[in-house]
């Protein structure tokens, strides 16, 4: 069977459930819902599978949130990432638990040391370390500038783009029909629920939407009078080939950096990814960005490496590459059923942060279009109406942060 299913005249005039977008979300979606009962699903994509920020993804797979919701979603999908035969059946995501460190301010352990006691309370293998420890887990890293660490052993990360090839294989395997290079261009809604969507080949009739779009968000959403506040935003990477004194013994953990406001990891069998915090992020257009990076932003980033550990003060860049999240106003998750538009789903405003919770939030999605609410876990901190309400999301153990920054969460 091939992976999409590509359709030479019209588009199907009719679909149960259209699912807008073809990242990881959305192809977790397409598949669950197909799992669920659903016959009638297509999936369409704007350009190619993981063309836009799930294929610029670092992939991260780490549960240490300062909230429990995210956390809780991340446990759930860390199931799949782990077992994807057992869970998907088809594909690979890639996923390697090499181990994830969780970095903070001094002035945060405290906050911390709350946050892992809600991981553990809700089934996460993650505790504190001190620096002593710390050397002896990861030798090469410069372990001065705080006291105690947050440890998973068993996070990691993955391949964005083959998650999303293996949710998708698996959804066209269950009859979903996936579609690329067809832009959905509108959603069609008469008397106060979704009606169609018009595309850039058609119009199909639908009465269930589910946008998973990324940076797209707003042109679906703000003519419907669904205006979340949302801004793109255009972030960077770049890849460090390792120095002569590390080889694959000494390959080092995924870490979140709140000192050096960075996060990095494996990639490859001899480099190290790392995104790093760079100047003010204004809103970017994510059909005209820059897709290479800014000049200075590898010296910064290889500083912000060198920071953590020192053997890579002279490492040499070996790639670099920029994407676009769609950034939310309180930089967490909206996932929800819009209350003013019936039969209209969304999941954005991830602030970069939902590979990892891609296969919970799928589950999550079709129980609700199939059942009539989320069973997996409850969604109300993730509800779309908290900006209206006046009640931003904002958490309780939270850690140091500058404006525009997601790295610390």
């Amino acid at each position: 069977m091939n992976l999409i299913t590509v359709f030479s005249g019209q588009l199907p005039q009719t679909a149960d459930v259209v699912v807008v977008g073809g990242g990881v979300v959305g192809a977790s979606v397409a598949f669950q819902l197909a799992r669920h009962g659903v016959r009638n699903v297509l999936l369409l994509e704007r350009r190619q599978l993981a063309a836009g920020a799930t294929g610029k993804s670092g992939a991260l797979v780490r549960a240490h949130y300062s909230n429990g919701p995210e956390t809780q979603l991340t446990l759930d999908s860390l199931k799949v990432f782990r077992n994807w035969e057992e869970h998907v059946g088809v594909g690979n995501p890639g996923f390697k638990d090499v181990g994830f460190i969780r970095v903070v301010h001094p002035q945060d352990e405290e906050h911390l040391k709350l946050n892992v006691a809600v991981q553990q309370r809700l089934g996460g293998n993650t505790r504190l370390v001190t620096t002593d420890e710390l050397r002896e887990i990861e030798p090469l890293m410069n372990t001065k500038d705080f006291n105690v660490a947050a440890f998973e052993p068993h996070s990691g990360y993955a391949d964005p783009v083959a998650t999303v090839h293996g949710f998708a294989r698996a959804a066209a395997c269950s009859g979903v029909k996936i579609i690329e290079q067809t832009e959905v261009t509108a959603i069609v809604v008469a008397g106060g629920r979704v009606t169609g969507v018009e595309t850039s080949r058609g119009t199909i009739s639908t009465d269930t939407v589910v946008v998973a779009v990324g940076a797209y968000a707003n042109a679906l959403l703000v003519p419907l009078g669904v205006d979340l506040g949302l801004f793109p935003r255009r972030v960077q990477v770049a890849v460090f080939r390792w120095p002569f004194a590390i080889d694959e013994l000494t390959a080092h953990r995924v870490v979140i950096d709140a000192i050096n406001l960075s996060w990095l990891r494996p990639e490859g069998e001899y480099g190290t990814l790392i995104g790093v915090e760079h100047g003010v992020r204004s809103a970017t257009d994510p059909d005209t960005y820059l897709e290479s990076v800014d000049q200075g932003y590898v010296d910064h980033a290889r500083r912000a490496l060198a920071a953590r550990y020192p053997v890579f003060e002279n490492a040499i860049m070996r790639g670099a590459w920029s994407g676009v999240f769609m950034q939310s106003p309180d930089d967490h998750p909206i996932i929800d059923h819009i209350p003013s538009v019936e039969g209209l789903f969304v999941s954005t405003g991830d602030s970069g942060s939902s590979f990892k919770t891609a296969p919970a939030v799928g589950v999550c999605i079709a129980e609700w279009i199939t059942s009539g609410e989320p069973q997996l876990m409850e969604l109300t901190p993730f509800r779309s109406t908290r900006f209206a309400e006046g009640l931003p999301w904002i958490d309780q153990y939270s850690y140091r942060r500058g404006e525009h920054q997601t790295v610390s969460r």
